[in-house]
């Protein structure tokens, strides 16, 4: 890994001290995300995505174009088995409900990243009549606590999260649960505490899983973090196989444009460098690791959206 410089993450295939840029090689589109839209009911402190009442910089998807790209996925046979919907708030979407109908008709399982909030709550009659059993709602919840989750989201929050939780509890739906690793808090020790707040709401969850309760590093530009380079995968006894990209595409429809377009990261729908065109197989293409989300959040700290 190189040394610090401001010239970092500069040059596509090389890094700032002139060695080769690590890369990934995608063979196949397990998960395929579709961003529904940046519009959000609530604004959060560092949303990676700036997602809010206001940012429509990734405007909604249509039922058609999430139609077309699943389809496309099936006939080409690119290996995808899960469909996630991201945003944004997924159930702003006028289509949402299409959209996750028409991927379980598909047998694909579907995964819905939510803040269980009213926008969810508005549609609790639809979707009790969705043959749920492959559908699985992650809300998001930034602390145990209620101070500073709201600390995070906004005063009036946590109570409607709350709300929503219980509800796809009560219901007997799939969910998980994601959280921040934003508070000094080891994660030994925030699992243990979330444990703790499952028991004490009778929810279904073992917050010992990485799967059901999910973990995510901070994602601060600002912070300086290595670059990683073909020779890291050795050192750092990664695997490249194992990171996002190498395994799942995003599809975003950006503000003003007349088509959507594939993304290679879930965590970059801005960055033109990660913008591989139209279609799914055209997506199956050499990606370098030249952000500090590929760094940070993917290869240094292991996490996935999925």
């Amino acid at each position: 890994m190189s040394n610090l410089s401001d010239n970092k993450f500069k040059n596509q295939k090389v890094t700032a001290d002139g060695s080769n840029r690590a890369f990934i090689e995608a063979r196949n589109i397990k998960t395929l995300w579709f961003n529904t839209g940046t519009l959000c009911n609530i604004e959060c402190k560092n949303c990676y995505i700036e997602s809010s009442p206001k940012n429509d910089s990734l405007a909604y998807l249509t039922f058609e174009e999430v139609k077309s790209f699943i389809d496309e996925a099936i006939d080409k046979n690119l290996g995808t088995n899960e469909i996630g919907f991201t945003g944004g708030e997924p159930f702003m979407n006028k289509d949402i409900m299409k959209m996750i109908d028409y991927s379980l008709r598909k047998r694909l399982k579907v995964l819905v990243l939510s803040n269980a909030m009213k926008p969810m709550l508005n549609r609790t009659k639809e979707l009790i009549k969705l043959n749920h059993s492959n559908l699985t709602i992650r809300v998001s919840i930034d602390h145990y606590e209620k101070e500073k989750h709201e600390e995070i989201r906004g005063k009036n929050t946590y109570d409607v999260m709350m709300q929503g939780l219980k509800w796809l509890n009560e219901n007997n739906f799939n969910y998980t649960l994601a959280t921040r690793l934003l508070w000094n808090e080891k994660e030994e020790d925030l699992r243990k505490n979330f444990g703790t707040f499952i028991k004490n709401n009778n929810l279904r969850l073992d917050t010992n899983s990485p799967k059901e309760l999910v973990t995510f590093a901070e994602m601060d530009e600002k912070i300086d973090t290595p670059e990683i380079t073909t020779s890291c995968w050795d050192i750092l006894n990664k695997d490249p196989n194992d990171v996002m990209c190498s395994w799942s595409r995003m599809v975003v429809r950006k503000k003003n444009s007349k088509n959507p377009s594939v993304i290679a990261c879930t965590l970059l729908p801005y960055a033109d460098e990660f913008d591989l065109g139209e279609t799914l197989t055209n997506s199956l293409q050499k990606i370098y690791l030249n952000h500090k989300h590929c760094s940070k959040f993917c290869v240094l700290g292991g996490s996935s959206c999925s």
